[in-house]
């Protein structure tokens, strides 16, 4: 095991590499950063030939990347005043400054990381309990009306897009409640700045994009749970292990709910590296202040180095838990060796 997680991550180097190489020319060609620093009044020609060469976006863009890789503090950027880069370079640890805001990555990062990482964290467990205590009921019930009636349910939100669900629950929980004089639920933001951010005021303003968010995922997540449910509770050990006696209760969780929980562990890998990028759409809609609403903002101010500082952070969790994936797996299925 330990040999295999060292061929990964000696894998996952030259991958990461090849990631942000595309990505940042893909980057460098979706727009001009400089084009909405002078907010209405574009900058004058002196200043922007100024700008370009003291960020090095004079420089073709394969240097540019060398640049942010390894920075430039060792390369003089006016000839006139003998000044130099500011940069250190990502694998000296330094991601830059924020082209829009001048303050670093890193700190425009963290201000939000830990917004997004509650909302979503919140949202994964909600998914995991709901769609868990759904499939298990759905597979134990196949073809009675509770496992019809909760499959058209599943394929009813599953249809749904984020923003349309968002919308609707917004409606319904929000706007009509308020019209019946029922408690309803805010739309905006983590907490009322009257109140402050206190514990049941965050959880409060958290409940309508959770449920947004894992209305739509608990529909996917219940189809691989029934499926690998049904598949499971007709395998030959369970009916050994119902022949020699053991309880519906033991035979469920200990031998059945094991073995049909690894494509769930597939699908949570896959989706734990996307809870640092937010739901974008959630998060945009509801105005969290999270990773989401950050990289719809840096994107539609061509913010070059805090979309970078993101898409890599999201890129190392993808391979991170790929092989806490396999190691679950491991744990799981003692069949499988690496």
């Amino acid at each position: 095991m330990v040999k295999y997680i060292i061929k990964r991550l000696l894998q996952a180097i030259p991958l990461l590499f090849i990631i942000s190489l595309v990505l940042f020319m893909l980057l460098q060609a979706s727009g001009d950063p400089l084009a909405t620093l002078g907010g209405r009044q574009p900058p004058s020609a002196a200043d922007r030939e100024r700008l370009e060469r003291r960020l090095g976006l004079d420089q073709p863009p394969l240097t540019q990347y060398v640049y942010w890789l390894i920075g430039n503090d060792w390369v003089v950027v006016d000839e006139e005043t003998g000044e130099r880069g500011e940069r250190l370079g990502v694998l000296r640890g330094d991601f830059g400054n924020s082209l829009v805001t001048r303050q670093p990555v890193l700190d425009r990062i963290g201000d939000v990381l830990g917004n997004t990482l509650l909302l979503m964290i919140a949202t994964q467990i909600v998914i995991v309990l709901v769609s868990l205590v759904i499939g298990i009921v759905s597979a134990l019930k196949q073809y009675s009306w509770v496992d019809n009636l909760l499959t058209t349910g599943a394929y009813i939100t599953l249809s749904f897009p984020i923003f349309l669900m968002a919308l609707l629950l917004m409606y319904i929980f929000a706007l009509q409640f308020r019209k019946w004089g029922l408690p309803y639920f805010p739309v905006s933001g983590m907490y009322d700045p009257l109140v402050g951010p206190t514990f049941a005021e965050i959880a409060w303003h958290m409940v309508l994009p959770v449920t947004s968010i894992a209305l739509i995922s608990i529909a996917g997540y219940t189809r691989y749970i029934r499926s690998t449910m049904l598949e499971v509770i007709q395998s030959d050990y369970i009916r050994t292990a119902r022949s020699k006696g053991v309880s519906e209760r033991r035979i469920l969780f200990v031998h059945a709910l094991k073995n049909a929980s690894l494509p769930l562990v597939t699908l949570i890998g896959l989706d734990l590296p996307f809870l640092l990028a937010g739901a974008v759409v959630t998060e945009t809609i509801f105005a969290w202040p999270g990773m989401g609403r950050l990289f719809i903002d840096s994107l539609r101010r061509s913010d070059f180095s805090v979309l970078m500082g993101i898409l890599v952070l999201i890129s190392v969790a993808v391979v991170f838990f790929q092989i806490v994936t396999d190691i679950v797996y491991t744990w799981l299925d003692p069949r499988i060796r690496y």
